[in-house]
């Protein structure tokens, strides 16, 4: 097997393109220009943007270290994919209900009723799937890629951190355009602050499982149950649009709480390897 590049290497080369190639997709969903209606491409947008990351990843490894290796494919240990899956209804549950309980949001339970039964439950099942498959294209380039490769050059602070950063920025051109939240300094904030708890938890399970699939389940069924399933169950209110989703306060405080907790958890992470060792 040909000797891992310099990690720092990778990692710029890898964000060049990664941001390099997000920025056609950036320009198309924000634009709309006529040709990508023509061609159907602006109905594939979000797909292809979530999936650049995962092929500035596969172009970096191809063309710096000659083959797929280091990304995580293994299927690892279950109790990593349940966790995964788990954490994210859990903290939806814990979120929603407090605003149904506080009135702050009310639950609707003809609206729960009808998603739960049992001619409904494929169409969550297909939900979940559409999900996870296009989270996994982000994972692929910042788990599968990004945050092995600062592990081998700094510690599991800064991994958390600079991965949250580049993470942020990424998502960035498309907040300030009102493309996703509202466009406000307020929710570019809200969203960076729960970035730096998300990334500690997501970093984590891909340094501890070692494999790639349980950050891939967490992130899609994060993006499930938090901004499709509880939502859709719950009153669209004032103060629920402040408090929940992604761009609400308590996400924030989850988001802070969980990255403590895993933060904390970092002595149970494998030991980072030297530059020259690869992971």
């Amino acid at each position: 097997m040909p000797q891992a590049a310099d990690p720092k290497r990778v990692i710029a080369v890898y964000l060049v393109l990664a941001f390099g190639l997000s920025s056609i997709l950036w320009y198309i969903i924000a634009a709309k220009p006529q040709w990508a209606m023509d061609t159907g491409i602006i109905r594939y947008s979000v797909y292809l943007l979530m999936w650049c990351p995962a092929f500035a990843a596969i172009a970096t490894r191809l063309a710096l270290q000659r083959n797929l290796g280091g990304f995580g494919w293994k299927i690892g240990e279950l109790r990593w994919w349940l966790l995964a899956m788990v954490i994210p209804i859990v903290v939806g549950l814990v979120m929603f209900s407090t605003a149904w309980i506080s009135g702050a949001a009310p639950f609707l339970p003809d609206k729960a009723a009808a998603m739960l039964a049992l001619p409904a439950l494929q169409a969550i099942l297909i939900a979940i799937v559409d999900n996870v498959f296009s989270a996994t294209g982000e994972e692929i380039g910042w788990r599968g890629l990004l945050v092995p490769e600062l592990g081998r050059v700094t510690t599991f602070t800064w991994i958390a951190i600079l991965s949250a950063v580049i993470w942020f920025l990424w998502h960035l051109p498309l907040m300030i355009v009102g493309l996703y939240g509202d466009g406000s300094m307020y929710s570019i904030v809200v969203f960076f602050l729960s970035m730096i708890g998300g990334s500690t938890l997501f970093a984590w399970i891909r340094l501890r499982s070692g494999s790639i699939w349980p950050a891939a389940l967490l992130h899609g069924f994060w993006n499930y149950f938090i901004q499709e399933f509880y939502p859709r169950m719950t009153a669209s209110t004032e103060a629920g649009e402040a408090m929940l989703g992604e761009f609400g306060w308590y996400v924030v405080l989850i988001s802070i709480v969980l990255g403590l907790l895993f933060w904390i958890l970092r002595d149970r992470l494998p030991k980072m390897p030297k530059p020259e060792g690869g992971l």
